[in-house]
């Protein structure tokens, strides 16, 4: 097997892996506060307290993914364009 066809292969199987993963769960942890919702602080003590709420994912904490977002993208254009 050529380097070049591995490599495909690979680049061939990383791509189906991603849009199998988009398909099945569209929506992954928000990177700010990592699911949480809200931001962690600590009190004087050194207890984690919970902080203000994630404004990047409004306190839900979870974020659509790049894939998913792509895909909904493009599905609104065709379903606009064949009306």
């Amino acid at each position: 097997m050529t380097p070049f066809l591995a490599a495909s292969a690979l680049l061939l199987a990383v791509t189906f892996g991603y849009i199998a993963l988009c398909a099945a769960s569209p929506f992954g942890n928000c990177r700010k506060c990592n699911g949480l919702g809200f931001a962690l602080t600590t009190d004087r003590k050194g207890k984690p307290k919970r902080g203000k709420t994630c404004r990047r994912c409004k306190g839900h904490g979870i974020r659509i993914r790049v894939g998913r977002h792509l895909f909904n993208i493009a599905a609104r254009l065709h379903r606009d364009g064949t009306r």
